[in-house]
């Protein structure tokens, strides 16, 4: 540029702020229509973010609460001891003290006849829901959770939950957990990779439980029964989840035998973890001739009665659970009590997993302070005519937020489990 030629100032550049506002056309509702569009998008690409992994944040934390909690537990649990065994001997067989040889041929006419009870249940702390009652751990797919009672919304956000209406792992009778799929950490997100003979142990406060996968099927959420027991003398274990992967529309079930070879002594079945309510009656036994007490100690009936109503378990007050024989037939439960068990079977099978419509309220209240959190950010951008001023002030708290909406949201919603 030469010395004649005049200076060409350029333009200043104007704030967004000191603009003149556009006129209201077609461009302007176009406009808004598309950046509303765009917010929109992201605000679902967060949600299935936070269904996918955020909602692992919360099960990761609620285990490491729960794994503490159960070590406490197991450490101030005394170990279950089994029940006496009653065995008839070979009237030709030695016995203690006897220097006279036994003859050396077997006694044919009379054979072993050896009858073991289930072991009773040690006094253990008052369950309720939510609270852990083991660890289930499936190395085929590298699974290691710990598992919460119950089976509600709520619950399953810990952990893998034991249908309160089937017995405790370890214990005669068919044990029902269900777990997440696809949100909450997913404990269950490959159960379908399992196959026969592998191995499903459960660790309780009555001991270690190795179970055996015999088979996998598919079923509608209306079939209920595939976690019923159906055989009461075999322990048996039920893993059930939500299939296909991402939907609620089937279940996916998963059956396994107890090795009792590789497990602690099997237990008496106890329902809704021996609480004395409606459920449980089905499995009561009204005949006392039919259970199995702790032989070295000797109980007062009035007391133990009192002392299980006090405590909300069905223990006696020496500290052992009168258990039912598996080798005398118990009388039926009545059609009433049956229907009772069948119904808190079916429920938490079906829906008892789904939307909470009590989250309405906190939606809403979390919504509002987002938009606050948004209004407050661009007001401050607008006084300091500096965009990147309002972003850095409102970006903290609105991610915090918006973590707080989604997780309301989900509580609308059917999870996936």
């Amino acid at each position: 540029m030469s010395e004649d030629e005049p200076e060409v100032s350029r333009p200043k550049r104007v704030s967004r702020f000191d603009r003149p506002t556009p006129p209201r056309d077609w461009r302007w509702w176009v406009g808004g229509l598309g950046k509303t569009l765009i917010a929109t998008g992201l605000l679902l690409f967060g949600f299935v973010a936070y269904q996918l992994w955020g909602t692992g944040i919360e099960t990761a934390r609620a285990q490491d609460s729960l794994g503490n909690e159960f070590e406490e537990l197991l450490a101030a649990t005394p170990a279950t001891t089994p029940a006496p065994t009653n065995t008839t001997t070979k009237p030709n067989a030695s016995t203690p003290g006897d220097s006279t040889p036994p003859d050396t041929a077997p006694d044919d006419s009379v054979e072993d006849a050896t009858t073991t009870a289930p072991v009773p249940v040690a006094t253990l702390p008052p369950v309720t829901e939510g609270d852990p009652i083991g660890r289930i751990e499936m190395p085929r797919i590298g699974v290691g959770k710990f598992v919460v009672a119950g089976v509600d919304k709520d619950v399953l956000k810990n952990g893998p939950g034991h249908y309160p209406e089937t017995p405790m792992p370890g214990q005669l009778g068919n044990s029902a957990i269900a777990g997440h799929r696809t949100t909450f950490g997913q404990p269950f997100f490959d159960i379908d990779k399992l196959q026969n003979g592998d191995e499903i142990i459960v660790t309780t406060l009555a001991g270690r439980f190795v179970y055996r996968v015999t088979g996998q099927q598919i079923v509608s959420p209306s079939d209920y029964q595939v976690v019923a027991t159906t055989d009461p003398t075999t322990a048996t274990l039920t893993l059930t989840s939500c299939h296909p992967k991402y939907t609620a529309r089937e279940r996916i079930i998963v059956s396994a035998e107890l090795d009792v070879a590789a497990s602690s002594p099997v237990g008496a079945a106890t329902i809704n973890y021996g609480r004395p309510i409606e459920a449980a009656a089905a499995t009561a036994d009204p005949d006392p001739s039919n259970t199995v007490v702790d032989p070295t100690t000797s109980v007062d009936s009035t007391a133990a009665d009192d002392q299980a109503t006090d405590d909300g378990l069905g223990t006696e007050a020496t500290g052992t659970l009168a258990v039912q024989d598996p080798t005398i037939a118990a009388e039926p439960p009545s059609a009433s009590d049956d229907d009772q068990i069948e119904d808190g079977i079916a429920d938490a099978f079906s829906d008892g997993w789904f939307s909470d419509p009590g989250a309405n309220g906190q939606v809403a209240l979390w919504g509002l302070l987002l938009a606050a959190i948004g209004i407050v950010s661009y007001l401050i951008s607008r006084t300091v005519k500096r965009n990147w001023v309002g972003l850095l002030v409102g970006v903290v708290p609105f991610v915090v937020t918006l973590y707080f909406f989604f997780q309301n949201v989900n509580r609308l919603l059917p999870p996936n489990l």
